[in-house]
Parts: C-alpha cells; structure tokens; sequence
C-alpha cells in the first residue's frame, strides 16, 4: 500500500504501461496494406504480424502470477516493459516479414505481462476499500487502449511510415521504465524451493497457443476445410483439457485453477469472456462498416471513436467512487449489458446514407456500456479473493476477456461471410431480367454514362458493372447489420444471468450491499456478488 504522490506516480506509470499494450493490440490492423506492400508479402502472410502478438498474449498472461512470484514482480515487471520497448524498436527496424512476426511475437510476451501485473500492482498500491477506485482507474487503459489503437494507426500511415507505428512505443517504455525501477518496491523472488511446472507450462503454451491460431486463421482458409486447422483444433482440445487436470492434481501449478472456486470469480470470468467478445468485435465490425462501406478512412473512423472513448475514461474513476459508497456493481453490469445492447441495436437499423451525427449517440452508448462493465467486473472478478490470490484471479480474468476478444472477432468474421452469401443470394433473386425496377435502373445508368461520351454498348457494359458493385455494397451493409444484431443480442442475454446471479445471493441470505460495512472478503475489493431493413435497387 503506498500513499501520496509515490502513489499516484505509480498509478500513471503503471495505467500508461497498460494502455501502451492494449494500443498495440489494434493499432497495427489499419496498417497491414502498407506492410505487405512494403515487405512484398501476400495480405494473408502479412496477417501473422498481428497473429502472432495474440498468440504471445494469450500464452504469458495466465502465466504472470506465477513468473511474477519467481522472478520478484518488480523485477518481472521492468524487464517486461523493457522486452516491450526493445522488442518494438526491433519490429520496427525489420528488413522482411518473417523477422516482423518473431519480434512481435516477442513483444507479445512482453505486453502481455503488463497488463496482469500492471493490475495487480494496482491493487496492491491502493488500500482494500479503495480497490473499486483502483478498478475503475485500470478501465481507463482497457477502454482507451483497443480505441485509440486504428485512430493511432490510422494517423501514422496517413503521415509517416508504417514503422513509426512501432517506434512511438520506444520513448514511453523508457520513461515508464525509469519511473517504475524509481518508484516501485522492491519485492523478492520465492526461494521457497518449489518445483517449476514445466508440464504445465508446456501444455498452457502448446493448447492457447494452438487455438488462438485456429481462432485467427481459420476464416481466411475455410475452418475445418484445411487440414491443419482440424489439426490445430484436436491438439488445443487435448493440450488443454490435459493442463485443467494437471493443473488440479499437481502441489504448484503454473496457473492456480483452484481459485475459481470463488463463486464471484467464476461468474465474472464469464461476463468478462462476454465482454471481450462484444468489446472487441464491436471495434473490429464498425471500422469495417464505415470503411468499406461508407467510405471513411482509418483515422476518420478513429475521430468518430473518440469522443466516447475519452467520455468512458473520464466516467471510469466515478463508477470505482460509486461502488465503494455501496452501489451494487451487479446494478453496473446490467446496465453495461443494456448500454451496449442499445449501441448495436442502433447500429444495425443503419443505411447507406448514415453518417457521422447518426453515430455520435450510439457510439456515446457503446463507451459508456464498455465502462460500466469493465469497472465493475475488474473488481468483482478478485472481491472474495486472499490478497496472495488476486494476482492470479486478475490474470485468469484478464486472459479471459483476450480471448473472449480472440473468439468474438473469429465467429462475427466468420458469421459476416456466411450472411454475405445468404445475403447476396437474397439480392439477386431480385435482380433479374424481367424485373422492371432492374431494367429501369440500368436504363437511367447507360444514359448517364452515354451523356459522358460512352457508346452504347460501352454505357451497357459499364452500367451492369455499376449493378454489381451496388448489389455488393448492399450485401455487405446487410451483414453488417446482421453482426450488430447478433452482438445486441448476445448483450441482451446476458442480463439475465446477472439477475440471477443476485436473487441467488439473495435467497442465501447475503443481501449486504457491496462496499458497506464488513462487506470485505479476504482483504480485498470490500465487494459481494449477488453476484433488417429491405433493400430495394433504387432508380436513380
């Protein structure tokens, strides 16, 4: 527990740790054209650069606590803000695409401890009743960071070169390495003699490892169509049911499982798995809608992100505040779930004309539902935990809603190309020869082509290519409007559970409301838990 300004220097460098980690989760996607282009590999080659950090991110951060433990954290924490910053000069300076993939996956190892022990490391610095406050603090990296990424990104392409998008993470590591060697406590390594779980990390890193694959390459090469996605999968299936058995028999596992026996950990690992799914595929699914669609650029898309981001940042701190005055965060999350709900609903009544002012709204509902979930369920996932367990029970929670992000922009990638087919399909049967409205339409385009100097089988040609480029563009906006739907709800859903959650607390008797008097567990958060439009060819 630390106090004054030693306290809250340690707040900003280990929040700016968090958010430089999550930026680098999304800020290379509006980049991959210019990297391909530029290391003369295909799009799907270049995919990996972003494969590979997931993959490195989802493999350490279960691991964390434990390495923390033998390391010191101090020292684990250093050296991964250090492996971070190298690693990123390194991408940056790559001469081909494969050099890129090792050194990011490198600098997924490192990332990925930031984020579990920037939030442990948190907790620890603030006292047992402030730890709500300490939640809503560490939502500012988790909201700010996956946003800003593609606005950052975006920026950097438009203006410099694609590996800026790298080096811009040299002089924040620095500083942040500076302050935290200054700053942070020492801690000291176990020398308690305990075996390492060599099994187990082998099993961890072989079975995530193989299905965060599976969850990236598998829409790009047709799921089970390609033998080593079948592989892959078989493999994760073994490896990973292996490791929770292994896990529970072994005296020092390398990922404590028995923890979840927490109740409250258990059911906010679950709407934490929810929250990465809907986080994460909402920020993937509306850059593309309004990029392909609407013709906005990366850094435009970003603009429009942005207000809502900072908005869900600044509310973040207020949410921790509310919870220790004893507002029930299960009351949070249900409106978190309802927020988001509202934004993908929303989203999926847009059209072709939808612009900039129809979004601002929605997108407000988004940030909000994102903050009014993150806080809470940062705090609920290690309320009932012994303070010797909350870094592990913040790391299962944390890898929990990676990969419910990994699984989220998978299946809704996945769920957008079977909807384009259906779609598609749809369309087309309306697009015939007989079809008046069709032939109307092509008539008015081969006039106007033919005002231009185009003959009249050049008008023809060109006006049936502009046929097909409508019908596509309709295609996509459906499934678009699909995915949002879908995501609205799976949101929806989940109110449900969570009001079940409370009448079973309810009906066992613990009605004490969360943050009021004796309400801590364990030493820790002072927290109980009661727990599509019609699309018709216009004629123009």
């Amino acid at each position: 527990m630390e106090t004054g300004f030693r306290k809250w220097i340690i707040t900003i460098t280990v929040i700016i740790s968090a958010i430089i980690e999550l930026i680098d989760t999304t800020i290379v996607n509006v980049s991959i054209n210019t990297m391909s282009g530029n290391l003369a590999a295909s799009l799907e080659d270049t995919a990996w650069v972003i494969t590979s950090y997931a993959i490195a991110n989802v493999i350490i951060i279960p691991m964390t606590s434990f390495l923390a433990e033998k390391i010191g954290r101090k020292q684990y924490y250093v050296g991964s803000i250090i492996l971070f910053t190298v690693t990123s000069a390194l991408c940056g300076f790559s001469s081909n695409l494969w050099e890129l993939v090792a050194f990011r996956f490198l600098q997924g190892l490192g990332g990925g401890a930031l984020l579990s022990t920037s939030q442990a490391i948190l907790f620890e610095t603030f006292p047992p009743k402030d730890r709500p406050l300490a939640s809503g603090i560490f939502a500012l990296g988790v909201i700010i960071g996956p946003s800003i990424g593609p606005v950052m990104g975006g920026y950097i392409v438009d203006n410099a070169t694609w590996p800026w998008i790298f080096f811009v993470n040299i002089p924040i590591g620095f500083v942040a390495t500076l302050l935290c060697i200054y700053y942070l406590r020492p801690t000291q390594r176990s020398r308690d003699g305990k075996p390492i779980d060599w099994p187990g990390i082998g099993l961890l890193a072989i079975g995530v490892g193989a299905l965060q694959v599976v969850l990236e390459r598998g829409e790009t090469d047709d799921w089970f169509s390609a033998n080593y996605i079948i592989f892959l999968s078989a493999l994760s299936v073994l490896c990973l049911t292996v490791f929770v058995w292994w896990e529970l028999r072994v005296q020092y596992p390398v990922v404590n499982l028995r923890v979840l026996r927490s109740v409250t950990l258990s059911i906010s690992a679950i709407m934490t798995f929810v929250l990465g799914f809907g986080l994460f595929s909402a920020i993937y699914v509306f850059p593309l809608f309004s990029q392909r669609i609407l013709g906005y650029s990366a850094f435009q898309t970003g603009l429009m992100i942005m207000p809502g981001v900072l908005m869900g940042a600044m509310i973040s701190p207020f949410l921790g505040k509310m919870m220790q005055k004893g507002v029930r965060p299960q009351y949070l999350v249900i409106l978190g779930f309802g927020f988001t709900a509202i934004f993908n609903l929303w989203m999926s009544r847009s059209n072709l004309e939808s612009g900039t002012g129809d979004f601002s709204l929605p997108l407000l509902f988004r940030a909000l539902g994102a903050a009014l979930l993150i806080v809470p369920l940062t705090a609920l996932a290690v309320s009932e935990l012994a303070p010797r367990d909350i870094p592990q029970g913040a790391a299962l929670n944390n890898m929990m809603r990676q990969m419910g992000g990994s699984f989220g922009i998978a299946l809704i990638n996945t769920y957008i190309a079977h909807r384009a087919a259906y779609n598609r399909t749809a369309l087309i049967s309306h697009v015939t020869v007989g079809d008046r409205t069709t032939q109307e339409w092509l008539r008015q385009a081969a006039s106007r082509i033919m005002t231009q100097g185009a003959t009249v089988l050049d008008a023809s040609r060109r006006a049936l290519g502009a046929l097909e480029a409508t019908v596509v563009r309709q295609t996509f906006l459906l499934s678009y409007m699909d995915a949002f739907f879908l995501l609205a709800l799976l949101n929806a859903c989940c109110i449900p559970l969570v009001v079940i959650t409370i009448r079973r607390k309810k009906a066992a008797g613990a009605g004490t409301p969360a943050g009021g008097a004796g309400a801590s567990v364990g030493g820790a958060a002072g927290i109980k838990v009661e727990a599509r439009p019609r699309v018709e060819i216009e004629a123009h």
